[in-house]
């Protein structure tokens, strides 16, 4: 029986962006309304708890009759200030709903360490009434008030203080108390923060099947938007420079090796750039990038980033003057009778006197090698070139200082 062809494989289409944008916003609206009912879920737990104790608190036997209930006296006051006070937690949970875990930590701290401190200068108030008022004088209710008060207030300044400092100085804050840190939202190692223009040279996911990366990879919410505005541009070029970043969010998400993760914080900043620098700030993290400009900004900022043409120049073979060198010509260099050719690589390799060697492999050796921003420069003479100077050297007659042939004894 013939044999059934092999059906043609099927290239992957690259994700569009109405895809890419609906399997984002599906996810967000799925986050965002499984966060919703948790909250209602404490909100009721809430309301039940405080209506049950109440209850409990201003019910009771009656005096009179045995079996019977009644209202306490003053009930009315109780369930008053129950109910501004419920009104009050409610509506501070409503006016700040991007509370942030690091910031309640801080000032956490800060208010037991103000409460510590306060509880310290308490004893010592004691110990100095005690010591310097007569006993007649402490057995006065207005001074033992005053006394409360004076611990009260500075308590609560102290509190303030103590929150205040630690909210200011949190990112510093681990140089006083190792392993202390408010502000880090991601522990471990750095994350790389990927930046548009890395997603679209496409480069990180060679470099991610090598296992090279061992740290999570994050993508902003702003890059993606970026992503899908190139997406939606008409021309040409820049939209299908944007549907090749989503695609490359796609395949890096599929990817067992990485630990991908999309970032929806919100980052002041008046573009993608200053965005990056910030949120590297904030995390830390590391900006994944192959814009040169967005490198020199980080570095201004003391932000870590790493530039992917200089981990492919870095990773390009070194060659040594003098070591052959087979390479294509393919145009004539800058300089008169130069020839220009490239390695598997990319690198440039220049030829002297190599005009005439155009469209055809040429063996050279090398001369000189310059490293430039654009990458490594290579230079080298054509093999044959470099063997009859080397002869011409060795016969040429030999002179004196004054440039006359020297005699032979």
């Amino acid at each position: 029986p013939s044999a059934t062809p092999p059906r043609p494989a099927t290239l992957p289409m690259p994700m569009s962006k109405t895809t890419a944008q609906t399997t984002i916003l599906h996810q967000r609206e799925e986050d965002a309304q499984q966060r919703r009912r948790v909250v209602t879920l404490l909100r009721v737990f809430l309301i039940v708890l405080v209506s049950v104790v109440v209850a409990l608190a201003i019910v009771t036997e009656s005096a009179n009759n045995a079996g019977e209930v009644s209202l306490q006296r003053h009930w009315w006051a109780l369930v008053g200030g129950v109910l501004v006070f419920s009104l009050l937690v409610i509506a501070v949970d409503v006016v700040t709903p991007k509370r942030k875990l690091a910031t309640i930590s801080a000032m956490l701290f800060g208010c037991i360490a103000g409460l510590i401190l306060s509880l310290l200068l308490g004893i010592i108030i004691d110990y100095l009434a005690q010591t310097f008022l007569p006993s007649d004088l402490l057995a006065d209710e207005g001074v033992k008030r005053l006394l409360l008060a004076i611990k009260v207030i500075m308590g609560g300044g102290l509190c303030y203080l103590g929150a205040a400092t630690v909210l200011q100085t949190q990112d510093d804050f681990r140089l006083v108390i190792p392993y202390v840190e408010f502000s880090k939202q991601l522990r471990g190692a750095r994350p790389f923060l990927m930046d548009t223009s890395a997603l679209i040279d496409g480069r990180i996911l060679d470099i991610a099947e090598t296992g090279l990366i061992q740290v999570p990879l994050v993508v902003p919410r702003f890059v993606i938007e970026e992503l899908q505005t190139l997406s939606d541009s008409s021309d040409r070029l820049k939209r299908n420079r944007g549907r090749r970043g989503l695609d490359i969010v796609g395949k890096l998400q599929k990817n067992p090796r990485l630990d991908v993760s999309i970032d929806e914080q919100l980052v002041p900043g008046a573009s993608v750039d200053q965005m990056l620098v910030e949120l590297a700030k904030t995390m830390p993290g590391t900006v994944l990038t192959t814009d040169s400009a967005l490198s020199r900004i980080a570095s201004i900022h003391g932000v870590a980033s790493l530039n992917i043409h200089d981990l492919a120049n870095a990773l390009k073979p070194n060659v040594i003057p003098g070591e052959p060198l087979n390479v294509m010509l393919i145009k004539p260099g800058e300089q008169a009778g130069q020839g220009v050719g490239y390695l598997e690589d990319g690198t440039m390799v220049v030829a002297e006197n190599g005009a005439n060697m155009i469209g055809k492999e040429t063996q050279l050796v090398v001369t000189s090698t310059m490293q430039t921003s654009a990458g490594r420069l290579i230079f080298g003479r054509i093999r044959g070139e470099e063997e009859d100077d080397e002869n011409e050297a060795s016969h040429a007659p030999a002179t004196d200082g004054n440039g006359r042939r020297a005699r032979r004894h």
